[in-house]
């Protein structure tokens, strides 16, 4: 809910700090910006954006997909590292692209008294996050603007196969944060990917990840997590049409594939969840 994280957040506008009046979050300097009635509210500085944030059917398929259990292990791993970085105070975390929340209210329900901010560019996105748990405020935002979310504020910034912004995770976090990524291998989905024309995990993403990072964040931990999934065809059409396959490839040309594979088909989940410590400077 927004009144658990309203201490977090910024005016987008001003960097003003912001408080709930009257069915909106409002800043001292009368920036309003209204509650929708799903429960989130967009802080995207001067109300738009040039990114395309998932559709609501792209969300519905995550949803699906995430509440099948097929990826428990990645989210356990995840909650994981954000348990083994927590400290004394409870945990302050922002998940960016967090789609429909499931990861981030997996975390929180492992850390007692934690708070967390679901943060995605689509409205879908947010609708969902905003009912996935009651320590969980849920706003749209662009990742690549500055973040509506005070200085020096949170635990932990989670991303999980979505986009970082760097300097902006250094910024939002106190001194002794952690910036926590989980980012496919090159064998993620690798049976899928010949087969149904899905988009390629670029072999060198975890390196390029590390290069990003150089000056603000240092890598302390990283875990590879790969186990085999065994998908219906239910399954694989959720799988693609909730990730970025889904805006390449027609409905008709999708489903006419996984027609012709097995009634369950072995596929490989793999990826790396790295945990980054801040880098202060003067450190």
């Amino acid at each position: 809910m927004l009144a658990e994280v309203i201490d977090l957040l910024a005016c987008p506008q001003c960097r003003s700090e912001l408080d709930l009046v009257d069915g909106a979050a409002e800043c001292p300097r009368g920036h309003r910006f209204d509650i929708a009635r799903q429960g989130y509210v967009s802080l995207i500085s001067g109300g738009s954006t040039k990114f395309t944030g998932d559709s609501a059917e792209m969300i519905a398929a995550r949803s699906r997909l995430l509440g099948s259990g097929h990826f428990r292990p990645l989210m356990d791993g995840v909650a994981s590292a954000c348990a083994g970085t927590a400290g004394k105070d409870p945990a302050r975390i922002v998940e960016i692209g967090s789609g429909t929340g499931q990861y981030l209210e997996h975390v929180i329900s492992r850390l007692p008294e934690s708070r967390g901010i679901a943060l995605d560019v689509s409205k879908f996105a947010a609708r969902r996050a905003a009912k996935v748990h009651d320590r969980i405020g849920s706003i749209v935002a662009d990742v690549w603007q500055p973040l509506p979310i005070r200085d020096g504020s949170l635990s932990h910034v989670l991303c999980v196969f979505a986009p970082r912004n760097g300097s902006e995770s250094h910024r939002i976090l106190a001194d002794d944060g952690f910036l926590v990524v989980l980012t496919p291998t090159d064998r993620h989905l690798r049976e899928l990917v010949e087969l149904l024309g899905m988009v390629r995990v670029d072999d060198k993403k975890v390196e390029r990840l590390g290069s990003s990072m150089a000056g603000l964040f240092e890598r302390e931990h990283f875990e590879d997590v790969e186990y085999g999934l065994n998908l219906t065809h239910s399954d694989i059409l959720d799988l693609v049409g909730m990730g970025p396959s889904a805006r390449h490839l027609s409905t008709g040309q999708l489903a006419a594939a996984v027609e012709q594979l097995p009634e369950r088909t072995p596929i490989t989940a793999s990826a790396t969840i790295s945990t980054y410590r801040k880098i202060n400077s003067g450190a």
